[in-house]
């Protein structure tokens, strides 16, 4: 028998029988203990974090790997890396069970094979300069385990994310981060509770990292790629705001440099 809490039985049955309006409130008291869940444990995200840092401005680069919705978040994540803060697209890495394909569609079985998490880091090249962070909502991710004990017997630094205390993967990670959210308000789906909660976990590290590495001014994304007008026009705003001068010059300076921080680095 299953003694996950991820897989226990919600707190609520019927749900066929509840109004649109209940289901919506009910899923929404679910949703607003996640962060108390957080809280519990910034410790440890602190001292994941901290590792991260260090390796990174020595050349490494951050990993995540997981199967499912919790692989497709930490493929958001890493690929949201580059157009806000500026930096290389291989930086942030995020690896998912069954490649690309299981982006989009489910990929049978593909979770369960303990070597192929090993295999997709070593396309990348992982190495003892980098950190290997796992995300699995149960924890027991075959994909994911796997790939972390390979990770481990290799001397590079691991972490992981879960939301069962206690788990494999936990055990595996040098750096584990327990989010115990309890039963999802659909029994077992962990694309609710838990996923919101890797995906809030995921915010905080890849967020605080790039904060540490320089790549934040006061509170702006001084070096965000310009790939669209919205963008363009927030950069040209910052500009503004930095050098109190006016929103024509703002632009230019913008379009000369390429960059918010260039452009405010050129008039210091």
């Amino acid at each position: 028998m299953d003694n996950r809490i991820t897989e226990s039985d919600s707190y609520y049955d019927d749900l066929e029988k509840m109004s649109v309006e209940e289901l919506l409130t009910n899923i929404n008291k679910e949703d607003a203990s996640v962060s108390g869940s957080i809280k519990k444990v910034i410790s440890t995200i602190e001292k994941l974090v901290q590792v991260v840092v260090g390796k990174m401005e020595t050349g490494g680069r951050l990993f995540y790997i997981g199967a499912g919705t919790s692989g497709r978040l930490g493929i958001v994540d890493a690929s949201e890396c580059p157009p806000t803060f500026g930096v290389d697209a291989g930086l942030v890495v995020g690896l998912i069970a069954g490649g690309d394909t299981a982006i989009r569609k489910a990929v049978e079985f593909a979770e369960d094979d303990l070597e192929e998490g090993w295999n997709d880091l070593k396309q990348h090249n992982v190495s003892d300069k980098d950190v290997v962070i796992g995300i699995a909502a149960s924890g027991t991710t075959p994909y994911v385990v796997g790939g972390l004990q390979a990770c481990n017997s290799n001397g590079i630094t691991t972490g992981c994310i879960t939301c069962n205390p206690g788990s494999p993967l936990a055990e595996e990670a040098q750096y584990p981060i327990e989010v115990v959210v309890g039963p999802e308000f659909v029994t077992g789906s962990t694309r609710m509770k838990a996923g919101t909660a890797q995906k809030l976990v995921l915010n905080m590290i890849s967020t605080s990292v790039m904060i540490k590495l320089g790549k934040v001014k006061g509170s702006r994304m001084v070096d965000m790629q310009l790939s669209n007008n919205k963008l363009l026009a927030r950069g040209a705003r910052m500009i503004m705001e930095a050098l109190n001068i006016s929103e024509v010059a703002a632009a230019q300076l913008l379009k000369e440099h390429g960059s918010v921080r260039k452009a405010v680095e050129s008039r210091s």
